[in-house]
């Protein structure tokens, strides 16, 4: 029997590949589905570099183990690693798996929360969180609220899924399209958000926890460096945890009218 494919012929089985056509999901979602490499994944998701050390300790396996998941990650191409002298630091490959991840969440079913540690570090994450370089959980979501309320955003006639079973992640403006308006570019940089290109499409993930939108991509970025900048927000003790502070609670609410952020 013959095959063509890419304007080669194959008898049988042939060990020259072919062209894809399809996207190898399967393969990335093994790599994503073992629990500890899916805690390695989630503590990389606030955007910094960690050691393998660390991310043992994150996976909860031991040292000698996290290598083998690290590897699968890294021929799954969900991670990357930088070299410092003999040290190794690994890091999302790309914004793009903590947003997977941050839509995966969106359908998994809720952890049980066992200890009060874990009960009040997974507090913490709701309140207020990264996802990968942007704000996210009430936070993050209260923030992009606050910037179409002000019109700092505005909606460019996206519409909403059809079904009413699909409607409830994108409720409260999830499913428009967003662009940054002239006004709202001139309020950001004035808070000193470096802004590029003023009619830009905005970027925005729907939060797991909130089921609503928070703003992500070049936008959400830059807007969390400058709060960080500001002390207006910290991070916490825990992987991925914001705190608002004493003056960003009264900045965020003198420039977006947040209450109690």
């Amino acid at each position: 029997m013959l095959f063509r494919t890419d304007r080669r012929y194959f008898r049988g089985v042939t060990s020259t590949p072919a062209v894809a056509v399809e996207a190898d999901i399967a393969g990335v979602a093994a790599a994503i589905g073992d629990p500890s490499r899916t805690r390695v994944l989630l503590a990389l998701a606030g955007g910094q570099a960690l050691p393998a050390s660390a991310l043992a300790a994150e996976a909860g396996v031991a040292a000698s183990t996290i290598s083998g998941h690290l590897s699968k990650l890294l021929d799954a191409k969900l991670l990357t690693v930088e070299r410092d002298g003999r040290h190794r630091f690994y890091r999302l490959a790309t914004p793009d798996v903590a947003r997977i991840l941050e839509q995966l969440s969106l359908l998994a079913q809720p952890i049980p929360v066992s200890t009060l540690r874990r009960s009040t570090r997974a507090e913490a994450l709701l309140r207020a969180r990264l996802c990968y370089d942007h704000l996210a959980g009430r936070l993050g979501v209260a923030v992009m609220s606050a910037l179409i309320d002000r019109g700092v955003l505005v909606d460019q006639g996206g519409t909403l899924p059809d079904t009413p079973s699909a409607r409830t992640p994108y409720e409260n403006g999830a499913g428009a399209e967003y662009l940054l308006s002239p006004v709202g570019a001139v309020l950001l940089t004035d808070l000193g958000v470096r802004v590029t290109g003023p009619r830009r499409a905005v970027r925005y993930c729907v939060d797991w926890a909130e089921g609503k939108p928070h703003l992500a991509g070049q936008l959400g970025g830059a807007l969390a460096d400058r709060l960080f900048d500001l002390g207006w927000i910290r991070r916490g003790t825990s992987r991925r945890v914001v705190h608002v502070t004493e003056e960003g609670t009264r900045g965020l609410h003198d420039t977006l009218g947040l209450k109690d952020p």
